[in-house]
């Protein structure tokens, strides 16, 4: 596959959004590894910049977390997403989606 793609400032909080919901309720590496195993391994999100983003998005409300016993024995925050984090999850993809037809516009050959 070769080099994975660069995650775009601000899509972090939407593919964890995306991979909480659809996967739910997960830990931090589940989310990683969910989010790697969708993507076809395009995206290889660091700890360093998801375990931010979820903090951020359980302080707007938008996932509430417990304290459970992951499969590997070990103590783990499994998160899990609010509905008024499947708001924010809706408004961010459909965003997100009008950014990249405006993106496709622009760099399309007319045919």
């Amino acid at each position: 596959m070769g080099n994975s793609l660069q995650v775009l400032p601000g899509t972090v909080a939407l593919l964890a959004l995306g991979a909480i919901a659809r996967g739910g309720p997960l830990h931090g590496f589940q989310i990683l590894r969910w989010i790697r195993d969708r993507s076809d391994g395009e995206f290889m999100l660091e700890e360093g910049a998801l375990y931010p983003a979820l903090h951020r998005m359980e302080k707007k409300g938008w996932l509430v977390a417990n304290w459970a016993v992951s499969d590997k024995g070990r103590r783990a925050k499994f998160y899990r997403i609010t509905a008024k984090g499947q708001r924010a999850l809706k408004r961010e993809s459909d965003g997100w989606a009008r950014y990249v037809r405006a993106v496709e516009r622009v760099v399309a050959e007319e045919g």
